[in-house]
């Protein structure tokens, strides 16, 4: 029973803490360096440039991961002293800094139970462990897989989707002149849902072969 039971924790647990993962590690410079620089990706109809962006994209990402004070961006401003963000981008920003901090908060309690369920099934039953994290694998693909599809074929409605969930209606709606949008326009969280889904499908297929690997040498 405890076995089984122990199964399907990590089973479930590996779906949402891959597509965590993926998440946290997008959420760093190196992924802003290459957006703003690649081929492709959209200027600032307003002016800014590449170098503004990869000065004051990073400022935007630090405030929410090492979850600093308001006034680390109320403070910010551009070369010419205006303010960088208006009060309804601060306020959402507040609102997308406390959304990530209780992601990563549960991330890190259900990580804890997830690693704990597996030692205890790599100790005992190696066989079961492989089987769980086979499952959680499988299970985390074909997930991906619909969200893909969704993204593919209607992004609009999965970006709406997206921030309904999270965010009160209304407070994620900006013009096209304010900054957030500026630093981080559509194509941008475009290509963050699909380096999340490569992530998280790489982070799937690395448990299907630890999964063989544990089978074979349980045999």
């Amino acid at each position: 029973m405890l076995t089984r039971f122990l199964m399907l924790i990590v089973t479930l647990l590996i779906p949402p803490l891959l597509c965590l993962v993926a998440v946290r590690a997008i959420m760093s410079p190196l992924f802003l360096q290459v957006e703003y620089t690649r081929a492709g990706f959209p200027d600032d109809p307003y002016g800014m440039t590449l170098s503004e962006r990869l000065s004051l994209g990073p400022r935007a990402v630090d405030y929410l991961i090492y979850d600093e004070s308001p006034e680390f961006l109320s403070a910010a401003t551009f070369s010419d002293g205006t303010q960088l963000f208006n009060e309804r981008e601060l306020i959402h920003m507040r609102d997308v800094q406390t959304v990530t901090r209780v992601a990563f908060s549960i991330s890190a309690a259900l990580g804890a139970i997830c690693i704990a369920s597996a030692l205890w099934l790599y100790r005992k039953e190696r066989v079961r462990l492989a089987a769980a994290l086979r499952r959680g694998a499988v299970t985390t693909v074909s997930i991906l897989a619909a969200i893909v599809v969704l993204v593919v074929t209607a992004w609009d409605r999965f970006f709406v989707l997206f921030h309904t969930l999270f965010f009160a209606d209304g407070t994620w709606y900006f013009p096209t002149s304010d900054t957030l949008i500026r630093l981080f326009p559509e194509q941008f969280w475009f290509d963050a849902a699909i380096a999340v889904g490569t992530l998280t499908f790489l982070g799937a297929g690395t448990l299907l072969l630890l999964a063989r690997r544990l089978a074979l040498n349980s045999d």
